[in-house]
């Protein structure tokens, strides 16, 4: 994957490798002019006129260093900023594609996790590792034929103890990419402790567990600090033996210019003097790769976690090209459809027909499997046997923008972002004006209330619907509804825990859109479902029996049941 997006990039590459070209002739005259001037003005006695345009030459060298070097390292950043673009849109598009049930196993942190330190890890490799690499593959090379073109002692020792660097960074490196990935699934499990523990922090209060759950995060961090530090110990010893390695040798390089210039005298103070610069040079490169090898090592290792996700199956729907009018609601038609979760709810296979402009209501005990079966019926969970029909045709021959255009799917947990009212009642727009919106929330019962806040609506909403009711919440769901003008919409219990009166606000707005769409209700209260055309009563994954309300009411004891278990409160039409 590292490479596939290195391909991408082949021209900033190129032009990286003549950068680089430039910045090592940059660094041999610079090492010239320093010699040249310090011997012109102590062994020459030599004055400043002397020396003024070797001096001009020396900083032009030394600021196009700085800028060849800058610049380098800019395009390498603009590499990685492209590859973390480009690593999220797919991490993006693959969450996107997953199933109701691939969502549901996942926790929301780790999720976020692969979006931010994840792909963040694996930008370095371009913006370090990449630039460094080159660097070290042509800028020593030059230096070492300068060397040898100079003094070809100090080149046979330089080509001695070099090898010892990259030897000892393979050997450092195979632990590196582990460590680093441990370290990354540790911060992945600590990311999601800790937010599954914010979003949850008033439960937790309420039921006294805060300080049980204060340990666990710290479980947790622990856990990431010692990943953490095995992580920091490698690289620590990375850099001593860099270190200590590049300092012997450039010590003996400088014995051995010493011995050939005092005792020997086969070597000019010129010569000596420029090597005894460019060997530090040519060892700084081969350090710098080496702590660029590290990072990039654990860029590798944050990369195969990003392969893992992108490789993983995904379970959906594989939607076709066909589009799917508009004019009025399509038949929907399950044929012998088995559906569920792997390891979890199976249902068996089942059959019901749902005819337009019909209010199709699904009861049954917890656990049958009703809520799994409005999603299939929302086409977000993939059937596994049999046919799921939409005017007679597979669902899977219409594009999703197509079907999803048509459905409007409310649940419990329906999201309301953070925003405005008008924000979050427009997400269901389609280029729709603020009077249609309007029109829409007095359709859901909610604009007296709306008219009734001080900003009304340009309100303000917290994330996840913070500062609103139930009620509230639920009635802007329906006005998203009846503003996108769907001709399907999916309920999943619309009156759980509302008040009586909101209970009826609410069912006014069902009734109103059952007049303009197929209306599909799962339900516990089932004086709710009492006006469908059609209730669909499921147990153990399976229709135990369908029909009217009246009539399962009349031949089927567990509905007949379950309404006597709630007529205490309210009356049975």
């Amino acid at each position: 994957m590292l490479n596939q997006l290195l391909k991408r990039e082949k021209n900033k590459l190129i032009i990286m490798g003549f950068c680089t070209l430039a910045l090592g002739a940059c660094m041999i005259l610079q090492a010239l002019f320093i010699v040249k001037i310090i011997d012109v003005i102590f062994l020459k006695k030599g004055s400043i006129d002397d020396i003024s345009i070797d001096v001009i030459f020396l900083i032009t060298s030394i600021t196009g260093r700085v800028f060849f070097r800058s610049y380098i390292q800019h395009i390498g950043m603009r590499i990685g900023s492209h590859a973390k673009t480009f690593l999220r849109m797919n991490i993006m598009d693959k969450l996107t594609k997953h199933s109701i049930q691939q969502h549901i196993k996942k926790r929301t942190g780790k999720q976020v996790s692969y979006f931010l330190d994840t792909v963040d890890e694996v930008e370095r490799y371009y913006s370090q590792y990449v630039p460094q690499l080159i660097q070290s593959l042509i800028i020593p090379v030059i230096i070492l034929l300068v060397i040898f073109s100079e003094h070809w002692a100090t080149g046979v020792i330089l080509l001695i103890t070099a090898p010892f660097i990259p030897v000892f960074m393979i050997i450092i490196g195979i632990k590196t990419g582990d460590k680093s990935k441990e370290q990354l699934n540790k911060m992945a499990a600590f990311s999601e402790t800790f937010l599954d523990t914010l979003q949850g922090l008033i439960s937790l209060k309420l039921f006294g567990r805060s300080a049980y759950q204060k340990e666990v995060i710290e479980r947790s961090s622990m856990q990431f600090r010692d990943a953490t530090m095995q992580v920091l110990k490698v690289a620590f010893s990375n850099s001593f033996a860099l270190e200590f390695i590049s300092m012997l040798s450039i010590g003996l390089v400088a014995l051995e210019v010493s011995v050939r210039m005092v005792i020997i005298q086969d070597t000019s103070f010129t010569t000596g003097f420029m090597m005894l610069i460019l060997a530090p040079e040519f060892f700084n490169k081969l350090k710098e790769f080496g702590t660029a090898f590290h990072s990039g090592k654990a860029s590798k290792g944050a990369a195969k976690i990003i392969e893992d996700l992108l490789d993983e199956e995904t379970i959906s729907m594989n939607w076709g090209n066909d589009t799917l009018s508009k004019d009025h609601p399509p038949t929907l038609e399950l044929k012998g459809a088995v559906f569920g979760y792997q390891n979890g709810f199976q249902s068996k296979p089942i059959s019901i027909k749902i005819s337009p402009y019909e209010r199709v209501g699904i009861v049954g005990p917890t656990g049958g499997g009703k809520t799994t079966m409005l999603y299939v019926l929302a086409g977000l969970l993939p059937i596994k046997k049999g046919e799921y029909l939409v005017k007679g045709t597979s669902l899977t021959t219409y594009s999703e923008q197509s079907w999803f255009n048509q459905v409007s799917y409310i649940a419990q947990d329906a999201y309301l972002f953070s925003g405005t009212i008008l924000d979050n009642i427009l997400l269901g727009s389609q280029g729709q004006s603020e009077a249609e919106v309007i029109e829409a929330a007095r359709a859901a019962g909610i604009e007296e209330w709306i008219r009734s806040l001080p900003q009304q609506f340009h309100t303000p909403i917290g994330e996840g619907g913070r500062g609103v009711s139930g009620g509230e919440k639920q009635r802007i769901l329906i006005a998203r509804a009846f503003l996108k003008k769907s001709q399907i919409i999916l309920f999943d219990e619309p009156t759980s825990g509302m008040d009586l009166e909101t209970e009826r606000i609410v069912q006014n707005s069902l009734d109103k859109l059952s007049r303009i769409a197929t209306v599909i209700t799962v339900a516990h209260r089932l004086h709710t479902i009492q006006k469908a055309d059609q209730v669909i009563l499921l147990h153990q994954g399976e229709i135990r029996m369908s029909g009217t309300h009246r009539e399962l009411l009349e031949k089927d004891h567990m509905y007949k049941e379950m309404v006597s278990i709630q007529r205490g409160n309210v009356p049975d039409a």
